[in-house]
């Protein structure tokens, strides 16, 4: 089966895939510390998805295609709504950058809202991580965080 839950044996794959750390509202996350799941074609992970649950709250936060347009991103999205529905969770809750147009899109389009906008966040963020970009996509300045969250 190409879709697979995380486990200790595939969790350097995800870090050699995913990198080390991911900065989402002033927090480090350390890859290798958290729960997801991937996709896999031919033992290669091809996409990927890493979330915590906190409380009654359950964060995606990071998730990563190789392979846009085919439902996979989608896929891996619903299992972590369920995985939080079987958890108890209020809500599944992301942050993606204002210059991601694509995110933004994606996530709306599968019932996510978005709820707000924290200025400056990401040019806060690079004092821990100095690898994220200035600039991202289509030359848009990478500086805000836009936050959505699915109600459970």
């Amino acid at each position: 089966m190409p879709y697979l839950e995380i486990n200790e044996d595939l969790k350097n794959r995800v870090v050699k895939f995913s990198g080390d750390i991911m900065v989402s509202r002033g927090q480090v996350h350390q890859i290798k510390n958290l729960d997801g799941y991937v996709y896999t074609e031919d033992d290669h992970i091809i996409s990927c998805v890493l979330y915590l649950i906190n409380g009654h709250d359950c964060e995606i936060i990071s998730i990563e295609s190789r392979q846009e347009g085919q439902g996979v991103g989608s896929k891996l999205i619903q299992f972590v709504i369920d995985k939080a529905r079987k958890n108890n969770c209020n809500r599944v809750w992301l942050i993606t950058s204002n210059d991601n147009i694509n995110a933004i899109r994606f996530y709306q389009k599968r019932g996510f809202d978005m709820i707000r906008i924290h200025r400056n966040a990401i040019t806060e963020a690079r004092r821990q991580k100095p690898s994220i970009p200035m600039n991202g996509y289509e030359g848009i300045p990478i500086k805000h965080e836009v936050e959505f969250e699915y109600i459970l």
